[in-house]
């Protein structure tokens, strides 16, 4: 079974797998439904979606209209005005078929011009607090990528008591000084203020190269190899407190929800810096280098 723990200050008890519903973006119907259904078998209670992964909302209306009252649902919006934060909540609503998600999230907001607007007069924030008002959801999140989004999260709960946050979380990510420290100093605020904390990209293994010939079901490349996923799994779930958002990749799904349901053994340094070797592993993201997706 994959433990469950408190959603921040939510009240909801999430398992600490997410299922990222980005999967589901390019899919048919039929194969959607047959991923929920794992979901559904592993017992994950809280999914993730957002406006901008292609039909990801359409594919989960079939299965929220069975199971919506068991189910954390979490959507994001990519608009950084209120005008266009309203438009496109109305949309996810209606593509998902429902009259209210758990968790509306400002979408990558990281960039400091549309975090200026984002959060200022007329931006996307006055709308989702709106929303919250009129029960259209019940809280408000920011996500990110990237090796600044877990400075500029500090400084947007500063800003705002956001219910929860996202950021990547690997062991290559970690081993980047400047990134580790924003991610401490995160991690703690979060845990001071009851913010649940996401993560991403566990099972990334490198970005993709002009010369790589496999298939892409992601943006990255990831692991593959069923240990070296456990391994990557274990290293996020041995820290307290933290989600993982699976891999929009469907392809892992069983092996990540497999790791998940195992008991938790922290990987070693030795361990990590082996797969790191072995399959080629490196940072997604260097600051000054290759911060965007």
């Amino acid at each position: 079974m994959i433990e469950r723990i408190p959603f921040g200050r939510t009240g909801h008890h999430s398992t600490r797998v997410l299922f990222g519903a980005a999967a589901l973006g390019s899919m048919r119907q039929e194969r959607a439904d047959a991923v929920l259904e794992q979901v559904l078998a592993a017992g994950v209670n809280h999914i993730d979606t957002a406006a901008s992964y292609g039909d990801a909302e359409l594919r989960l209306a079939p299965f929220l209209r069975r199971h919506r009252p068991m189910l954390f649902l979490a959507t994001k919006t990519g608009q950084r005005t209120a005008a266009g934060a309203r438009e496109e909540l109305h949309r996810s609503l209606d593509r998902l078929g429902v009259t209210q998600v758990d968790l509306i999230q400002l979408h990558n907001l990281v960039d400091e011009r549309e975090w200026e607007t984002a959060l200022g007069p007329g931006g996307a924030l006055e709308a989702l607090v709106e929303a919250r008002d009129q029960g259209l959801v019940r809280f408000i999140g920011v996500t990110g990528h990237g090796t600044r989004v877990a400075a500029m999260h500090v400084r947007a709960l500063d800003r705002f008591p956001f219910d929860s946050v996202l950021a990547p979380y690997n062991h290559a990510m970690m081993a980047e000084p400047e990134y580790a420290a924003d991610f401490e100093r995160l991690d703690t605020i979060c845990r001071e203020r009851g913010v649940a904390l996401q993560t991403i990209k566990s099972v990334a293994r490198r970005r993709w190269r002009a010369t790589d010939t496999e298939k892409h079901f992601s943006w990255y490349m990831p692991l593959r190899d069923r240990d070296a996923i456990r391994r990557a799994v274990h290293f996020v779930l041995a820290r307290p407190g933290l989600f993982l958002n699976s891999s929009s990749d469907a392809t892992l799904l069983p092996l990540i929800l497999e790791a998940a349901s195992l008991p938790v053994v922290e990987p070693s340094d030795e361990d990590m810096a082996r797969d790191a070797a072995d399959y080629g592993v490196e940072p997604l993201f260097v600051r000054g280098v290759s911060d965007a997706i």
